[in-house]
């Protein structure tokens, strides 16, 4: 399909080639005559708004162009998403294809869907996550999720990590945040050990172990989960433990108080409540908002 610009264009040329009126090179041509009187005028700031999604894109390449809508409103733009998605499809960016859901399997008593959230506190979920750095070595991750909030309360990375590791992350998110009424997790090894259920019901929080090989029923840290792995650890090379920890902890800084989420709106779980300069195409503004 040719564009109006083009057919313009071709009236013009065949006006200033063969002579004829340009009423007769518009009949001929098929284009209005008041196409040529008013030549289309995109928005101002279209080129600083097509480089700052294009910035987003290459620094969230996981994300879509919902979200990054969400980031430039964040950032002081007025856009709404239909823009966002023309610019989006008009730069052939895409978000590469992910891997096919996978069904989920429930209960007949309900279990997994018994204990759902709905106030701050009151649902804690924790599960670990496995890595490695270049040298081949395993390192171990413990994700603690405010289940309400989507908040992602710790990420302790080590290479091992026990029931003592685990009541020592509980400790210090329950000094900083309060203890919550139930704290949902796995039934492996290191969630069962009678030590840590013991120290749980000793600070007065209940314990809610989902069924065996039903990871579904953990569906919130889960998903987080797949977030973290989808956006940090499959995309960075770590070379020592570190190095892992220090990036894992700017990724949940960032997950928490920038990253828009669509259960909530396309907005972050813990934003901070600072004024954000406008983005100006990949400029010191968007590395201000961002980090």
């Amino acid at each position: 399909m040719v564009s109006p610009a083009r057919r313009r264009t071709c009236v013009e040329h065949v006006v200033r080639e063969l002579g004829v009126s340009e009423r007769q090179a518009c009949r001929v041509l098929g284009q209005h005559r008041s196409t040529q009187r008013k030549a289309p005028r995109g928005a101002g700031d279209e080129i600083r708004l097509t480089a700052d999604i294009i910035e987003l894109a290459k620094r969230y390449g996981r994300y879509g162009y919902r979200r990054i809508t969400a980031l430039l409103r964040d950032a002081g733009w007025t856009v709404n998403r239909k823009r966002v998605e023309r610019i989006w499809r008009q730069e052939g960016l895409r978000v590469p294809q992910r891997q096919p859901k996978r069904g989920r399997l429930w209960l007949a008593d309900g279990s997994c869907i018994r204990l759902r959230p709905e106030r701050l506190r009151q649902v804690w979920a924790y599960d670990f996550v496995e890595d490695r750095t270049r040298d081949g070595r395993k390192f171990r991750m413990l994700c603690v999720v405010d289940e309400f909030t989507r908040e992602a309360l710790a990420i302790r990375a080590a290479r091992k990590l026990s029931s003592a590791d685990v009541i020592d992350v509980l400790a210090d998110l329950f000094l900083a945040h309060g203890t919550p009424a139930h704290i949902r997790s796995d039934q492996g090894p290191e969630f069962i050990a009678e030590v840590v259920k013991a120290w749980i019901a000793g600070v007065g929080a209940k314990t809610a172990y989902i069924e065996k090989a039903s990871p579904w029923e953990n569906g919130y840290v889960e998903s987080f989960n797949g977030k973290l792995r989808d956006e940090l650890l499959n995309g960075e090379v770590f070379n020592t433990l570190r190095e892992a920890q220090v990036l894992i902890e700017e990724w949940r800084q960032h997950y928490n108080r920038v990253r828009p989420h669509s259960s909530l709106g396309y907005r972050p779980p813990a934003p901070e409540t600072v004024a954000m300069p406008a983005l100006c195409g990949a400029s010191a503004g968007l590395v201000a908002v961002i980090h």
